[in-house]
C-alpha cells in the first residue's frame, strides 16, 4: 500500500469524517499529506495521529470561502513541501430543505463552501500543477447533484455545479498532465451525518428513512469513499479524467 509514495496531497475539510478518512489513507499509502480545515485542532488531530502512525502530515487551519485563507496555505505548502501531486478538495457542508423555501444565506453559504472554495483552491494550485506537467485533482460532489434528493435542494444545486466545474477544468487541463475528477458518495456515516439524523424531530425514524433509501440496505463508511480517492490519486487512474464517479450503495440505479 505504497502507491502515492512521494507525492504530496493537499486535503481539505481534513478534520473529520470523510476528509479524515482521506488523510489516513494517504498517508498509508505513502504521501506527504496536508490537512486543512476550518477547526485548527481538527486538523492537528488528525495530522498528530497520522504521525504516531508512521506518516507524514501537516495540519493547516484554513476557511476555503476565504480567498486570503486558500491563498495561505497554498503559499506555505509550495514553500515547505512543494508543489501538491494531488489536490482533494473535500470541505462541505449539506443544508436540509426543499429549494423554494431556502434562505438567501442558505444558498450563498451552501454556494460559497461546496462550490467557490473548491474554484478558489484550484485557481491556487493548478498552475503550478501545470507547469510541472502532473497533478491530481478530486472534488467531493454526491449523488445529490445529478439525480437529486428530496428536502436536499441547495445541496443538490451546489453538488451538480461541482460536476461542472470537474469537467471543465478537465477539459482545460487535459494536455498538461492533469487529470479532474469527482467522487459522488450516497449517504455515508460521518459526524456530520449522525448529527442530522440527531437533530431530526423522530432521531429514530429518521435512521430508519435514511437506510430505507439505500438499496444495500446500509449506509457507507468514510474509508469506502477514501478508498476510491486513493485510487484517483495513484497513478493507476492514470488514464481517468473529467468523470463522476458514484459510490452510493446503488442510489443512482
Amino acid at each position: 500500500m505504497h502507491r502515492l509514495r512521494d507525492k504530496i496531497a493537499l486535503v481539505t475539510g481534513a478534520g473529520a469524517g470523510i476528509g479524515e478518512a482521506t488523510c489516513r489513507r494517504f498517508a498509508q499509502e505513502g504521501a506527504l499529506v496536508v490537512a486543512m480545515d476550518l477547526r485548527a485542532e481538527a486538523a492537528q488531530r488528525v495530522a498528530q495521529a497520522i504521525v504516531q502512525a508512521g506518516g507524514r502530515a501537516e495540519s493547516q487551519q484554513g476557511d476555503v470561502t476565504r480567498l486570503e485563507d486558500c491563498r495561505r496555505v497554498v503559499d506555505w505548502t509550495l514553500a515547505h513541501a512543494g508543489v501538491p501531486h494531488v489536490l482533494c478538495n473535500i470541505a462541505g457542508i449539506v443544508d436540509v430543505g426543499p429549494l423554494v423555501s431556502a434562505s438567501e444565506e442558505s444558498w450563498n453559504r451552501s454556494l460559497d463552501i461546496n462550490l467557490r472554495g473548491m474554484w478558489q483552491l484550484c485557481k491556487l494550485v493548478v498552475p503550478p500543477m501545470a507547469a510541472e506537467r502532473r497533478g491530481s485533482v478530486i472534488n467531493m460532489a454526491s449523488v445529490a447533484g445529478p439525480f437529486a434528493v428530496k428536502e436536499r435542494g441547495v445541496y443538490s444545486v451546489s453538488k451538480s455545479a461541482v460536476i461542472g466545474l470537474t469537467k471543465s477544468l478537465a477539459m482545460d487541463h487535459i494536455g498538461q498532465g492533469i487529470r479532474v475528477n469527482a467522487v459522488c458518495p450516497g449517504t455515508v456515516e460521518t459526524p456530520s451525518w449522525h448529527e442530522r439524523v440527531n437533530q431530526a424531530a423522530n432521531p429514530e425514524q429518521a435512521l430508519k428513512d435514511f437506510i430505507a433509501r439505500q438499496p444495500m440496505g446500509r449506509v457507507g463508511t468514510a474509508e469506502e469513499i477514501a478508498a476510491l480517492c486513493a485510487y484517483l490519486a495513484a497513478d493507476e487512474s492514470a488514464y481517468m479524467t473529467g468523470q463522476a464517479l458514484f459510490i452510493d450503495g446503488g442510489m443512482s440505479m
